[in-house]
Order: C-alpha cells, then sequence, then structure tokens
C-alpha cells in the first residue's frame, strides 16, 4: 500500500509505484475529480487540486498496477549532431570509439519517464548500460539549448541555456524542447535520435 500525504489544502504527495508506465499513471490521475495538475518525479507523484483533495486510499492502491492501454504512442524523432565537448570522454570511459558512443547512442529507444528540472527538459530511459556514467564532478555554469547529454542512466536535451552537469555529447538541430506553445516532448513519448547525415565525429569548437 503507498500512503500519501498532505502538500498544503490542495495537494497531495505519494511514492511513485514502481515498474508503472508514466503515460498510463497520468491518464488514470486526470480521472480523478478536481485534479488540476500532476508532476511525475523520478521517485514522487505529486496532484494538485481545485479545492480540498476528494480521493481514496484505494484509488492510489490501484496505481501500482496499471499498465499503458493499446492506444497509440507517440514517438518524437531528435536530428542529432554527435560533436559535443565530451564526447572523447565518455567513449574512454567506456571503453569504446567515438564512433562506437555515437552508433550505440542513437541505436537506442527511449522512452520519457519524467519531466525534470526545466520546463521541457525530458528524463528519456533506455540508455544502453555502457553509457551509464556518473554526473560531472565540476558542473558546467553554461550548457547551450539543444545540447544532448547523458549521466546516471538517462540522456536528455537541454532546453535552454542552463547550468548543467551532465557529459554533453551532441546537439539536436531544428527542434525546440520548448517553445510559446509548451513542451515538445510528453510523458511517456518514445524517442529516438536521428543522426544528421553530415554528423561529424569529432568534438566543435563549443
Amino acid at each position: 500500500m503507498t500512503e500519501w500525504r498532505a502538500l498544503g489544502a490542495r495537494a497531495v504527495r505519494f511514492s511513485r509505484p514502481p515498474g508503472t508506465s508514466p503515460r498510463a499513471l497520468l491518464d488514470r490521475i486526470r480521472t480523478w475529480p478536481g485534479v488540476v495538475d500532476v508532476v511525475i518525479a523520478r521517485e514522487d507523484v505529486a496532484v494538485y487540486f481545485d479545492d480540498a483533495p476528494r480521493i481514496s486510499q484505494g484509488a492510489i492502491d490501484v496505481l501500482a498496477n496499471l499498465r499503458d492501454d493499446d492506444g497509440p504512442v507517440r514517438t518524437v524523432e531528435l536530428p542529432a549532431r554527435y560533436d559535443g565537448p565530451d564526447l572523447p570522454a565518455v567513449a574512454d570511459a567506456a571503453g569504446l570509439t567515438i564512433d562506437e558512443v555515437v552508433r550505440v547512442h542513437a541505436a537506442a529507444r527511449y522512452e520519457v519517464e519524467t519531466m525534470g528540472f526545466a520546463p521541457g527538459f525530458a528524463y528519456l530511459v533506455g540508455l544502453d548500460p555502457r553509457l551509464c556514467l556518473p554526473r560531472l564532478s565540476t558542473p558546467r555554469t553554461r550548457v547551450p539549448a539543444g545540447s544532448i547529454a547523458l549521466a546516471g542512466g538517462y540522456t536528455g536535451v537541454y532546453p535552454f541555456d542552463s547550468p548543467g552537469g551532465w557529459h554533453v555529447i551532441g546537439r539536436v538541430e531544428g527542434v525546440r524542447l520548448f517553445d510559446e506553445h509548451g513542451a515538445l516532448l510528453r510523458l511517456g513519448d518514445r524517442v529516438r535520435f536521428v543522426r544528421c547525415p553530415s554528423s561529424s565525429l569529432a568534438p566543435s569548437a563549443w
């Protein structure tokens, strides 16, 4: 049983059920009466209501057994140029060549597990275990928008210029991860990185 706790007068928080599809989780919670927003993090879920929460413990317990329905799952393809400043270091740490790192990263099929520290930042699961590296020991003060990076078993794309401690291996081209319409990626989306035809395998002058 997953116990919930109050977050003020109009929200609740509870542990994210392990193994439950984020898409199914979001769809089910949105059917609860009075829900105005749902925030799904890696370990917890916060649900915000228009008034005092009107849910039961049973409604939360059911979430542990949810699975995706047979409805369509959106796949988003992101054009990728692999020329990031950390590409050689990632290759060394993984015991691979730069070309192998690019091929392994681009070959994987990812899923948006949760939305992260900045608007539009999606934590993508599905990274090859050989590329699962710890964060940088010293974060950068600025990572350019569109940078493709990886750390801690995740990969993702920075939607804005921001500080960051992930290994930058490339950048997306011609795509904005967040604009006036909101985030490009959503929970449960499938994501593919499609290598640009002219993509270099050497770091750019970043």
